[in-house]
């Protein structure tokens, strides 16, 4: 094809290509290809993320990327950040803005004001931003250098810093930044540091609403200046934000912390600590269920169960990296100077348990033969998380690990692999999960382990991973650079009732551990090789799912599950003994059963124990008594009556061993 000096070829993905004339913008490039259906507010070009009203100086693939797609949502959260920061400094002119990035389902933006924001200046906040929305206010990319960018924000320190760190372009001696104007009607503009790309203008913001203000320290850093953090959503529809805020609205009523509270499940008082829980009896019932699970599923597996202490030594954390790679996550040493018997050191709380099966793998010669070792254990680790992002049990300081590290041959890599992605499935399917994984992630070599390893072991590792994956039948993404310091890993997240995602179980090879402690096994010809580690914590931690399981059920928990399965309700004084008997019945069949014998009237007991979301309740009387049987009140369902006690039994044993899940 002969192509004009003016003329460039644009094309899709798919190869349909034109040639068009020079000058053209992105947006003409789409409409050459017939590529601008529906709401369109950037494209890739060449795989980079432009504005619509970018020229296009050279043949490009061109891409358009749609609102209601992943990458349209972020650009037009973050289009609707910069709409967020203009109203606050338009109304409150003094203010100092600092980020505001677009995240999952939102945007939020940070600034430093004389004072708190009042929900009543959230109300003014978003009027002006809907006038500035009205205005159609254009956003134009601008490139300056970065002393004429220091001058443009000579008065927002926040901006200053940001741009005093961005480093030079190569060759050059200065270094370029970009910022975006919003050119109001009356010519005057409003301008912001960022990259973009962004909406063609602010017409182009479909629905959106401020939701709260929370303190935030700027970069994280509990040491510099608190900020005010409004945050936002906004979507590409009405229909959508509106589906989006009903979510919110079910979340809030599913919050664990909250039905934690209602359920007389768990609780964080103020004196126990920021990110630390109490789990109560009825939330230990559970708790102690799902351990139960574990412990059993783990034998059936041929995984050996270890203990192991809640500390070490320092040069235990510095032999495994965690001292280099890991310390912000830890918390400070206990140190010890008991120089009289020799106990002079640094103690850490554990923040992994994964040191101490190495220690024990070590402890004797092992042979080929005694491989696959698998090891388990349910340690609870200690990680010092900042107190703006702990989140309940969610996000938490001291949490258990259904923790598990298998040994192997560079043979038997893909095997276990396999193994641990057909167990983490069936734990899934066990806890209610049914549809199995959501999304599984393959997470490659991270930027900060270039000095861990070789390259051809990270390459072994995530060709093994890759492979199992692959055997398992699972379809799975690449993300690059996800992985963990000493080793790429497998990811998994479930979606749970109301739609919301979940990182669960991660299952990671290791071939650094094994290194830095100098493991070895006797090979079948007699010499010496390094074996392989794979991690992996299948509920990921106790809490977390605890947490998980309890907004996904929304408090109502599959039987197998219940902190009290069946409770006995007598509907008089008369009946008490009778009603203990069928308790003691019950709970010989090793059934969660609770007998109220509380002076409360029928009506008002059967009430109580539907808000606790009991699934059965046992009335009995005078008829039940005298037939030696019981009034079924399930959960959900039709009450039955005349039902004998052997039969009942029978039934919730039956349920509580299919672990039945309900609809």
């Amino acid at each position: 094809m002969v192509i004009n000096v003016s003329s460039i070829v644009v094309a899709q993905p798919d190869g349909q290509q034109r040639t068009v004339e020079q000058p053209v913008t992105v947006a003409e490039a789409l409409d050459t290809l017939g590529a601008r259906r529906g709401r369109v507010v950037a494209a890739l070009v060449d795989g980079e993320q432009r504005d619509l009203d970018a020229p296009l100086e050279s043949s490009a693939t061109v891409e358009p990327i749609t609102a209601d797609s992943d990458s349209g949502r972020s650009i037009l959260r973050h289009s609707v950040a910069h709409v967020l920061a203009q109203a606050v400094t338009d109304l409150f002119p003094d203010a100092k803005f600092a980020i505001g990035p677009p995240i999952a389902d939102g945007f939020y933006y940070d600034f430093d004001v004389a004072e708190p924001f009042t929900p009543e200046d959230l109300e003014r906040i978003e009027e002006r931003m809907r006038e500035i929305i009205r205005d159609d206010q254009s956003f134009e990319r601008r490139t300056l250098s970065r002393d004429a960018a220091l001058d443009l924000f000579a008065d927002q320190p926040y901006k200053r810093e940001i741009i005093a760190g961005v480093d030079k372009v190569e060759g050059a001696g200065d270094a370029e930044v970009t910022v975006y104007a919003n050119l109001r009607g009356d010519g005057t503009e409003w301008v912001d540091l960022c990259r973009g790309p962004h909406l063609p203008s602010t017409r182009w913001v479909p629905a959106f609403a401020l939701q709260r203000v929370a303190g935030a320290y700027w970069r994280g850093d509990e040491s510099n200046q608190q900020l005010q953090r409004i945050y936002g959503t906004a979507w590409e529809s009405g229909k959508a934000l509106r589906a989006h805020l009903k979510r919110l609205e079910q979340a809030r009523a599913r919050d664990h912390r909250k039905l934690g509270r209602e359920l007389d499940l768990i609780s964080s008082p103020a004196e126990l600590g920021t990110g630390l829980t109490l789990f109560h009896p009825r939330g230990g019932r559970v708790r102690l269920a799902m351990e139960d699970y574990s412990r059993r599923t783990h034998l059936e597996r041929g995984y050996e169960p270890v203990y192991t202490p809640h500390v070490g030594r320092s040069t235990l954390w510095e032999t495994s990296g965690h001292l280099d790679y890991f310390a912000d996550a830890m918390f400070p040493p206990m140190r010890l100077a008991d120089k009289g018997h020799g106990e002079v050191g640094d103690y850490y709380a554990k923040p992994m348990n994964c040191p101490f099966h190495v220690l024990i793998y070590r402890s004797r010669t092992r042979s080929y033969r005694d491989l696959p070792l698998r090891l388990a254990e349910l340690g609870t680790v200690y990680r010092y998380e900042r107190s703006g992002v702990v989140h309940g049990l969610l996000r938490a300081r001291g949490f258990t690990q259904d923790d598990a590290h298998i040994f192997c041959t560079e043979e038997q890599v893909v095997d276990e692999v396999v193994g641990v992605i057909d167990f983490t499935l069936a734990v899934y399917r066990d806890f209610g999960f049914v549809d199995g994984p959501s999304r599984v992630a393959l997470s490659t070599r991270p930027p900060k382990a270039d000095t861990v390893g070789t390259d051809e072991g990270w390459a072994h590792a995530e060709a093994a991973l890759a492979a199992a994956l692959d055997r398992s039948g699972l379809d799975y993404v690449v993300d690059e650079g996800e992985g963990a310091f000493y080793g790429p890993k497998i990811d998994f997240q479930v979606t749970d009732a109301i739609g919301r995602a979940w990182q669960l179980t991660t299952n990671q090879v290791d071939f650094n551990l094994p290194e830095r402690f100098g493991l070895r096994y006797v090979a079948p010809d007699g010499g010496s090789r390094q074996p392989f580690m794979i991690h992996r914590a299948l509920f990921g931690s106790l809490e977390r799912f605890f947490a998980i399981l309890v907004e996904h059920f929304g408090g109502a928990f599959p039987t197998w599950l219940a902190p009290v399965q069946v409770v006995v309700v007598p509907i008089g004084e008369a009946h008490h003994a009778y009603a203990g008997e069928v308790g003691e019945t019950l709970r010989a069949a090793s059934l969660r059963a609770d007998v109220d014998r509380t002076d409360d009237t029928l009506g008002a007991k059967i009430r109580r124990h539907q808000l606790d979301k009991v699934p059965y309740q046992l009335i009995v009387g005078d008829a039940e008594v005298g037939a030696g049987c019981v009034a079924v009140r399930p959960r959900t369902g039709a009450q039955r009556k005349g039902v004998p006690v052997a039969q009942f039994v029978e039934e919730l044993s039956a349920e509580v061993a299919e672990r039945k899940v309900p609809q």
